[in-house]
Formats: C-alpha cells, structure tokens, sequence
C-alpha cells in the first residue's frame, strides 16, 4: 500500500483511450491533457516516423509517394504493433513530465470482445513505449464511469459507445458488465458510407477528411426540423477532373442508413438478453450514448424509437472512455483495485 502511495506521487499516472479514430489522455490530477487523431505518417522506404496525431492527419490524403499516412489501430486493437509503440510513445513523452521521478503507469480502455492476443499486445505496446505497469479496462465499463452512471447499484445502467472503429453496448449491474455485445460499425463506417455514396451516385471521387466533414456538418439518421445542404469538392471518376456538387442532408441520411440501422439492431439484441428485473430497471433510466458516434444529429431519436426506453446523450461523450480510465486511476491510488 505504501508503495504504491508514494508510487503515485513520484510519477504521474495516467488513462489512455487508444481509439481508432483518436488517443485521449488523462493525467492523475490534471484531467484530460490531450486529445489528438490516432494517426501516424511514415516514410514508406526507411520506415522513420514523420509525424504523429494531428499534423499527421492533415497528411491523409495529400503526401508524396514516400510519405504514407496510416492508422495503426483497426475496430479498436492494434493493426500495427511497431507503429501504434511509436504512436503511444510519441504521446507519454508529449504529456509525462520531466519532473516526475517514476514511470507511469497507465490504464488503457479495450474493446469488450478483444482476445487474449490483442489484450498483450496493447501491454507490450504500452510497456516498451515507456510505461511502469500497465492496466486494461473494458471500453463500456470506462465509458459508464466517465458519464458518471451508478455501476455499482443494484441496478441496471446502460451504455452505447459509438466509437470510430467500433460500437460497444453494455448492461451493467453491481459493478459487473451483466451483457456486453461489439460491432465493427461506428463512425468510420458511417464516413465510408458516405465516400461510396458519393462513388456510385455521382461518380464523384472524395477524401476521408471531405466525407467526415460532411458526415458532421450535414449528417443525420432521423428526420430533423430543419434540412439542409452544403458543397462538396472532389474528383469526377469519369473525367478525372475536379468537380463541385451540392449535396443534402435527406441524401447524406440515406447513405447513412444502413450503418445506423446496426447500430440500433446491436442495441436491440442487447436489450433482448437482459435479464427481465435489468431490463424493467431500463424502462425508467433508459440507457446512455457516448462516443464521437452519439453527436450524429438523431441517433438517439432513432434509438428510442426503435426500443420505447428513454435515450439520453453522455454530458462530454467524447472523453467518456478517458475520464473513466482516470477514475479506474483513483481507485488504483485508493487501494480498491489490485492488478
């Protein structure tokens, strides 16, 4: 205990959510220090690192043959080992202070369904980027604690984690995830969704950071009040010509469609294994969004439409993931949880 006390004031812990579309960081005592894409720039020939987080992200799509901007995380594990090392490396060294005496330690939000592999990998990765001990916990159960619900209580309390590689769905009770389920369909989806919309409607070639921006300004999947539309700049596939076009947001809301309509399908199944005694608990608390996903204009009309239940949006749903690995931290300084 004692060691572990003065541990904790010797160096300055903190809780990652290494997602797939961005890295948040929470310093003990600081709150979140960082928030930058998950993305890395690399030189194709000598493998060196050119950039990482947001100066490699404004690279996606705009460099030379021999710089290639990539992201190391897929649907929330590691689809490059060397890469993400460098990736979290790079961003302990951005936020972990020169006065601390220690290491950190770090605590990483998962995915619910990761494998034993996975799971070591995330350590190793963690570990060999500088960090002293590493402690994993599930993406939901982060998320739930980050919004502040009462896992703990004897009743049920239900997170949607819409992330950027993945939707995470949790039931939780006594501190326990009671049913957790996993789809590889979130916010890059929904961006690929409206890339191919624009690919096979209009014949119109565009970028990732022109379909996500779209996705935000004009994105929705529920009829809303106000409709509108925006321009939009990309390639003719015909001509190879640049070409600007006027699109809506009825259209955008079609292309998006199908992604949302399995989002609300796993939210559904979910619900659908609940035990009767949770699931009557949900009928009066309904259930929570978090995640870069639950800002989509509608998702949560749409959610209660399909299940009856109330649907409310998590007060910062971004951090969700991060303040819930710092609270994760507090417990570790307070002795609650042993590795």
């Amino acid at each position: 205990m004692l060691i572990d006390y003065l541990s904790g004031l010797l160096s300055n812990d903190m809780g990652m959510d290494l997602g797939t579309a961005n890295c948040l960081i929470y310093v003990k005592d600081k709150g979140i220090v960082l928030s930058e894409p998950s993305v890395v720039a690399l030189d194709r020939d000598s493998g060196e690192v050119k950039a990482v987080g947001s100066t490699a992200k404004q690279m996606l799509g705009r460099t030379p043959a021999n710089i290639v901007a990539v992201r190391p995380m897929k649907n929330g594990v590691i689809a490059d080992f060397d890469v993400t090392q460098e990736m979290i490396r790079y961003f302990i060294r951005k936020v972990h202070t020169r006065k601390s005496l220690l290491r950190p330690r770090i605590v990483i939000g998962i995915p619910s369904d990761i494998t034993g592999v996975e799971r070591r990998a995330v350590e190793d990765a963690a570990k060999q980027a500088g960090a002293r001990e590493v402690y994993l916990i599930e993406e939901p159960m982060a998320s739930a604690m980050g919004a502040n619900l009462s896992i703990t209580e004897p009743h049920a309390s239900m997170i949607v984690d819409i992330g950027g590689g993945t939707t995470e769905v949790a039931v939780i009770s006594l501190g326990g995830m009671v049913v957790a389920k996993s789809i590889d369909i979130a916010g890059d989806e929904l961006t690929e969704c409206i890339i191919q919309y624009f690919r096979k409607k209009y014949n119109l070639i565009v970028g990732e950071t022109t379909a996500e921006d779209v996705k935000i300004k004009i994105g929705s999947v529920y009829p809303q009040d106000e409709e509108t539309s925006m321009e939009v700049k990309g390639r003719d596939q015909t001509q190879g010509l640049p070409r600007t076009m006027t699109v809506t947001s009825e259209e955008i809301r079609q292309a998006l469609l199908e992604p949302a309509r399995a989002i609300v399908e796993l939210v559904k199944s979910t619900l659908e294994e609940t035990p009767p005694e949770l699931a009557a608990d949900l009928v009066d608390r309904g259930l929570v969004v978090a995640g870069g996903g639950s800002l989509l204009r509608g998702i949560t009309d749409l959610i209660h439409k399909e299940t009856d239940i109330p649907v409310h949006r998590a007060e910062n749903p971004l951090c969700c993931v991060a303040l819930g690995t710092g609270k994760y931290l507090e417990f570790l300084a307070e002795g609650k949880i042993r590795k």
